[in-house]
């Protein structure tokens, strides 16, 4: 038995849980994954909540909004984690301590990696500086990216993610509303980070006619996957990366964490879609 949960706020139409049972099933595990919804749990704590679930007998635990800055205080990291990137979304429970990881930040990498191969990012123009924008942002460093330009409507908040990354060694920019569509024009990738073009949120962060030169953009909205900005962008003929290569492959790098196995990529997407083929379309 491979007992997992998600600690969050709101998390009740996550898709978490159908992923980690199906991969658990691949390997041969009996998974349990629970919802621990900090809105539905008197008096929440974050240490408490983590050391009941330690004391329970969880593997580990996956830790969304609005947790993973304050889990990050609380977990040694692993190695494999930038110094700077101050969040965690992934808790393991060892004998020897607890671990913490980002598996949004590796697998933005690895997801980047399967849709474009080594394909460098070069400039890219992100959109959303929480903390889906903390992991991708550090990610389009690790992969390399010439420079990264941010923009977030809370200039406070973009400016904060511009000198987090700074800290981390990359080529960071805020980009304010003035010069937002020159950069965005000129850039080689674009990364949706906000929730825009999620269904109770419609609409596109980037207007239809400033989409043609870029070579690549990734949408982290996966509900639905085929985003107005992922529609606009197919139709200019630019490479795409949906929200789902974020979903699927975060999730596959946490079981990889929980478990200790290693996931064959492509043939758990094919159990995926076979299991849930609505997540197609989203």
């Amino acid at each position: 038995m491979l007992k997992l949960g998600l600690i969050g706020k709101g998390i009740s139409r996550s898709q978490s849980a159908r992923l980690h049972v199906l991969l658990g099933r691949m390997c041969g595990f009996d998974v349990t994954y629970d919802y621990l919804d900090s809105e539905k749990i008197a008096d929440f704590d974050l240490i408490d909540q983590l050391t009941a679930c330690a004391n329970a007998g969880y593997a580990g635990v996956n830790v969304t909004h609005p947790y993973k800055t304050e889990a990050r205080k609380m977990i040694t990291p692993r190695k494999r984690l930038p110094n700077a990137l101050g969040a965690v979304n992934t808790v393991v429970f060892r004998d020897d301590g607890w671990r913490g990881d980002n598996t949004d930040y590796v697998g933005f990498m690895r997801g980047y990696r399967g849709k474009f191969g080594d394909q460098a990012p070069g400039m890219v123009l992100q959109m959303g500086a929480g903390g889906v924008g903390l992991a991708a942002a550090f990610g389009l460093h690790g992969l390399g990216a010439d420079r990264i330009l941010i923009h977030d409507k809370d200039a406070d908040r973009g400016k904060t993610l511009v000198a987090t990354l700074k800290d981390g060694g990359a080529n960071a920019t805020f980009v304010g509303e003035a010069d937002l569509s020159d950069a965005i024009r000129t850039a080689d990738g674009l990364v949706n980070c906000t929730p825009v073009g999620m269904n109770q949120y419609p609409g596109s962060p980037f207007e239809a006619r400033l989409l043609g030169g870029q070579k690549w953009v990734f949408d982290a909205v996966y509900t639905p996957v085929e985003t107005a900005f992922v529609h606009s962008a197919r139709k200019a003929g630019i490479l795409v990366m949906t929200g789902f290569e974020l979903f699927f492959f975060q999730g596959i790098e946490a079981f990889e964490v929980f478990s200790g196995t290693q996931i064959d990529g492509d043939a758990a997407r094919i159990e995926y879609f076979n299991a849930y083929p609505e997540a197609l379309t989203g």
